[in-house]
């Protein structure tokens, strides 16, 4: 192992929290990206390779009222390039490659005494609001758990191993 490969692992894997309807989030999931804050750049530098994310959507469609708070899918990063996507009408967000776990929806209701950031929080919903947020990984743990994640709520596999698609359930 070359001295970079050696920091890489010697480097703490994030865990983070991203926000957005699960309508989106099923289609990066279908195409293996990850997008935040209407597909701005800035917050997705603050993620490495390696790093977990798992996503928490408020709505099924983004500009209804239709709630769903669950956390809707979970992976790991796949590298450190940040792209930009050409949609229609010129939106081009910025991206990054994700390797999506088997997975299934989990409602955040139950989970809120168990995580420290929702924990004695008068108004859970707040830290959400900021659109990617890192959090513990015991939390990370405890969300992947609630989603039938076993790898990632036990920790047992490396990034790239066995990677596939989010099932739904």
């Amino acid at each position: 192992m070359d001295r970079t490969e050696d920091r890489a692992h010697a480097r703490d894997i994030g865990h983070w929290i991203a926000v957005a309807s699960a309508e989106h989030v099923a289609l990066g999931r279908a195409h293996g990206f990850m997008q935040v804050g209407h597909g701005k750049g800035t917050p997705l530098r603050r993620l490495r390779r390696g790093d977990r994310v798992a996503y928490y959507s408020p709505v099924r469609v983004v500009g209804t009222k239709d709630a769903y708070q669950s956390f809707t899918a979970i992976g790991t990063l796949l590298d450190e390039h940040i792209y930009q996507a050409e949609m229609a009408g010129g939106f081009k967000p910025f991206r990054r490659d994700v390797g999506w776990w088997p997975a299934h929806p989990a409602p955040i209701r139950p989970l809120l005494p168990a995580l420290a950031f929702t924990r004695e929080a008068p108004n859970w919903g707040q830290a959400f609001r900021y659109g990617l947020f890192r959090v513990a990984a015991a939390d990370f743990a405890r969300i992947a758990q609630a989603m039938s994640c076993a790898a990632l709520a036990s920790s047992r596999l490396e990034p790239g191993d066995a990677l596939g698609s989010m099932t739904w359930g």
